[in-house]
């Protein structure tokens, strides 16, 4: 038996490669000639990190360019500043999130998976369509860059193509949409040879309608800037002047380089989409990842829930798959696995919508809830409840025996 998967992201190559070592053909059709692409969810908690380990993977992943997130400091309404999350107490190794570009770490992924003969990965490929034989999913329609058309036939067809699925919109699915109010819109600034010493930061700044979240990487820092959803037109009709302006208003340490955001078409508009399938698969077909539950970038979820999904999946999936024996029944027990957490974090992201986010968006407030200032001063362990939520989610997956290898000794 056979499967095919639409999408190379984080969810699609996971799957991919544990599969390919459960000795099932698999296909991965990735649309882009490579992965190189700007601000697409680099952060990696720790229950990948562990994942990586499990598979033998910690010694190559740990090679790869990579900074550590600090914990998250917001200013407080008295002026000072307040550590709302606390990494660092939870049991080593794993108690940080790595920075990772995304290129590298599916890069890694495809490596190590083109090492198992039953895996392919077909780069400048998209899937169009599904293909239907008496209501059944049994592959699907491609094109490649160069205008060729075909079909893979397969058992099992996997969408894993993102919050705007081609599969997903074939077969029929539509997502309940969440409000979310407000939109991201990332891009980068330097950050000088002589910053590099500084302990990296994750430090928020708020003002009324709009805050700001800066990532601190090995040689820049990420900026994530935040306003009222539909805000993109008239950010780009403002122009790049008033763009840097408000930017070193809102975060002062930035004034001095600002300047060095060349223009608009270097800021990056996330468009935040919170949505969930009710039903995460059809005879034949089974979606995981942002096909099935798009993501907030609130807590920075979205890539590490898509992976425990492909876990989870090739888990669930591989002996059915060996046996000959896939039946709906089967890509039904990976929705039920992935259910919970899915909806504990996509509520956890409500939450800080209204209660963090809004607030903020329409001037009733600058900065966190003192519920929340009160909770994170007096309450003891308190920070150790996001660290933990963020960093390994209520339910992760550990990979399954037949994908363990051993990690390679030192040379």
């Amino acid at each position: 038996m056979n499967v095919v998967i639409s999408g190379g992201g984080p969810a699609g190559m996971m799957l991919g490669l544990l599969l390919g070592r459960a000795g099932i053909e698999v296909t991965v059709l990735e649309k882009h000639g490579d992965f190189l692409r700007d601000f697409r969810g680099d952060t990696v908690h720790a229950s990948t990190v562990r994942l990586m380990d499990e598979l033998g993977l910690g010694r190559e992943f740990a090679s790869l360019p990579q900074s550590r997130l600090s914990d998250l400091v917001v200013p407080t309404s008295d002026g000072g500043r307040m550590r709302l999350t606390d990494f660092g107490a939870l049991p080593a190794p794993y108690n940080y999130i790595a920075m990772i570009p995304q290129w590298d770490l599916l890069n890694l992924l495809a490596q190590q998976a083109r090492r198992e003969p039953s895996f392919t990965l077909r780069m400048n490929t998209v899937a169009t369509g599904l293909i239907r034989e008496g209501g059944k999913t049994v592959g699907v329609r491609y094109r490649t860059r160069d205008g060729e058309e075909g079909e893979i036939r397969a058992t099992l067809t996997v969408a894993a193509d993102g919050r705007h699925s081609a599969l997903r919109q074939d077969a029929g699915l539509v997502p309940q949409e969440f409000p979310v109010p407000f939109d991201t819109w990332w891009f980068r600034l330097p950050r000088y040879a002589a910053e590099q010493a500084q302990e990296p930061r994750q430090v928020a700044a708020f003002r009324a309608g709009e805050f700001a979240l800066s990532l601190t990487r090995n040689d820049y820092f990420q900026i994530a800037y935040f306003t009222v959803k539909g805000s993109d037109a008239r950010l780009r009709t403002e122009g790049i002047d008033r763009f840097r302006a408000r930017i070193a208003d809102l975060v002062p340490q930035y004034t001095d380089r600002v300047d060095q955001l060349p223009g608009m078409d270097d800021v990056h508009l996330l468009d935040v989409r919170l949505n969930r399938l009710a039903r995460w698969c059809t005879d034949g077909l089974l979606l995981i990842g942002d096909a099935a539950h798009a993501m907030s970038p609130a807590g920075g979820m979205g890539v590490n829930l898509a992976i425990q999904d492909a876990v989870a999946a090739a888990t669930l999936l591989a002996e059915p798959l060996r046996r000959g024996r896939l039946t709906t029944a089967d890509l039904a027990k990976v929705q039920r696995r992935r259910w919970r957490p899915t909806v504990i974090l996509q509520r956890v992201q409500l939450m800080l919508h209204d209660g963090f986010f809004a607030p903020v968006l329409t001037g009733r407030r600058v900065g966190p809830p003192s519920s929340m200032v009160l909770a994170t001063r007096y309450l003891p362990g308190f920070r150790q409840l996001p660290s933990r939520l963020v960093a390994f989610g209520p339910r992760p997956e550990h990979a399954p025996a037949f994908a363990r290898r051993p990690a390679p000794r030192p040379s």
